[in-house]
């Protein structure tokens, strides 16, 4: 790819965005037409139809589950048209945080491409905006294991998908941001060296950064918690140009080895800058002075991490990455100026097909802070034919053998660009927590312990990270929240406060009505010790995912078995609601 300017990338993406009806039915016909011969497509007897009418009526919705099986004989080796035209050689890995079981989706070069492409966009309207000269990225990405399956396809996350490939590492010289660390250090097997490595090289190239990325809030975070424990080891090995023997990994040892250097000016000035700040606010301006803004994914199950990830960027502008998932992704951020709170993704209409179904609201749910809504679904509509104000559901047709695949993602419709839509994320819509009547969602849950936080900003503590569980151990079943605070010095009045809070924030009519008449047992707020979310990531990254990938599971279900375990042993105090009575 030959190297574009911002000018560019924008003129082309508002081309494709005027006439976004024609783009999707084109973009339909080349699916189509590539995978024509895919036993998926042929079951349902599409028969080499192109249009949108008769592949609507030909090919069901489907959610995972339902390809699955189609799935698991690519990965043991039937290299067949099984859904797709040219054979599938590599997987996606989901997360697999919530239930503990990842899942492979299929990846492919037309789903490279569309990553481009998103990239590309949505850097051309950040850069127009805070634009960056030829530095580098500060940015705390890893690889996982790569695997291969029994039939031998490589099957590894998204983002390693991503960062083993020339042709993105190419595409991304294009955009001017070269990763501070090395191969080595992102493909590293250890992650905690990985990390150690990446605030390093950071360092080193600190008068270069412009800006900061991670894949998701969560990663950034936890990159400057860490720094805050080892910034002295960091400036020491900086000031003696020797990298400290925690660094075990011949690789990364000797990749970092070569560009680090004495440099006892820059140790010192690192240091006085650390010492002088007061509890770390905005230590990235700080350290990174030519950095313009930090960037990755802040919405959904990211959004509680924001309040710490603004305490570090101080004046720094947090900007929300684009919207996608392991299947495929959907638009870009082209309102860069937009807090994460805010953010609305531009749908790109050539990257996949998209249909929305529309969810309406029964009566007595219209609630306008409860997310947790049974939904009345009805016909799927086209790009182009969703209406602003509405929520629907995302459903996606890809390049990579995705067929009507239902994301299971709510959006709303924030307006237009030109003639495509720009959605806002609302939260996914597969319930979290639920014992007989009552629904309530990731969003409902992080509304609840943002209400219950509110009462601990008095003795100065914050929630780290929170999860929750359905306990129907005896009857009524109950919610239990997990909480790690940021110290052990609140007062038993406070947390008892918080049981309370959290119990009543949920304002779902099904579980305040059971909670009346007592079908629902008290709300239960159980106490972790600190540490225990890192934990719970450490069994996530054993099992072969990547930190970057990794979300914290908000609901975990008695499947998980282990951290299950990892939860309740680190649980150090518990307290029951009594905001409906004992």
């Amino acid at each position: 790819m030959t190297i574009c300017s911002s000018d560019e990338i924008i003129d082309e993406f508002e081309l494709l965005t005027r006439d976004a009806g024609r783009v999707q039915q084109d973009t339909l016909t080349k699916i189509l037409e590539l995978n024509a011969d895919a036993e998926y497509l042929n079951r349902f007897s599409l028969e080499r139809r192109t249009d949108s009418k008769s592949f609507k009526s030909c090919i069901p919705l489907c959610v995972h589950s339902e390809i699955e099986s189609y799935i698991q004989r690519i990965a043991d080796g039937d290299n067949s048209q099984v859904l797709t035209g040219k054979p599938i050689t590599s997987l996606s890995v989901s997360s697999g945080t919530t239930q503990g079981k990842p899942k492979f989706l299929p990846f492919n070069d037309e789903l490279l491409e569309s990553t481009i492409q998103i990239f590309r966009t949505s850097y051309a309207f950040r850069n127009r905006e805070y634009p960056i000269g030829n530095g580098k990225a500060l940015q705390f990405v890893y690889g996982s294991k790569q695997a291969f399956t029994q039939g031998g396809i490589l099957a590894t996350t998204a983002t390693t998908n991503l960062y083993r490939s020339w042709r993105f590492k190419e595409a991304m010289k294009d955009i001017m941001s070269q990763c501070c660390s090395p191969d080595e250090v992102i493909f590293g097997p250890d992650f905690h060296q990985s990390l150690y490595c990446h605030l390093l090289c950071g360092l080193i190239y600190s008068d270069e950064v412009q800006f900061v990325f991670s894949p998701f809030a969560h990663s950034l975070v936890h990159a400057f918690h860490t720094l805050e424990e080892v910034w002295e080891d960091l400036c020491a090995d900086i000031r003696a140009g020797v990298l400290s023997k925690r660094v075990t990994t011949p690789s990364i040892r000797q990749a970092v080895s070569k560009i680090l250097r004495p440099n006892p000016e820059l140790a010192s000035s690192i240091y006085n800058k650390c010492q002088n700040l007061s509890n770390w606010y905005g230590v990235i301006p700080a350290l990174w002075p030519n950095a313009k803004y930090i960037y990755g994914i802040m919405t959904g199950s990211m959004e509680p991490y924001l309040k710490k990830l603004r305490h570090y960027a101080g004046h720094l502008p947090l900007m929300s990455a684009d919207y996608g998932a392991s299947e495929g992704w959907v638009g870009s951020n082209v309102n860069p100026t937009l807090p994460p709170e805010e953010v609305t993704y531009a749908v790109l209409p050539n990257i996949a097909y998209f249909e929305f179904i529309p969810l309406g609201k029964p009566k007595g749910e219209e609630m306008e802070n409860s997310s947790s809504i049974h939904y009345i679904e009805s016909e799927p509509v086209g790009l182009t034919e969703v209406e602003v104000g509405k929520i629907y559901e995302v459903v996606i047709t890809n390049f990579a053998g995705l067929y009507r695949y239902r994301l299971g993602d709510i959006v709303k419709i924030a307006g237009f660009h030109n003639s495509t839509p720009e959605l806002q994320f609302i939260c996914r819509r597969s319930l979290v927590l639920s014992i007989n009547i009552d629904k309530n969602t990731e969003k409902d849950l992080q509304l609840a312990v943002e209400e219950a936080e509110k009462l601990l900003a008095e003795e100065k503590l914050e929630v780290v990270d929170f999860t929750s569980l359905v306990d129907r151990s005896r009857d009524p079943g109950h919610y239990v929240i997990f909480w790690e605070l940021s110290s052990d010095n609140a007062s038993e009045e406070v947390l008892s406060s918080c049981a309370n809070s959290m119990d009543l924030a949920f304002v779902d009519a099904g579980y305040v009505g059971s909670r009346k008449i007592k079908t629902i047992g008290a709300l239960e707020l159980r106490v972790l010790r600190k540490g225990t979310f890192g934990q719970v990531m450490n069994h996530y990254l054993s099992l072969g995912g990547a930190v970057s990938q990794f979300k914290t599971p908000r609901f975990v279900t008695q499947s998980n078995s282990k951290v299950l375990q990892i939860l309740n042993r680190n649980v150090t105090q518990s307290y029951l609601s009594t905001a409906y009575g004992i």
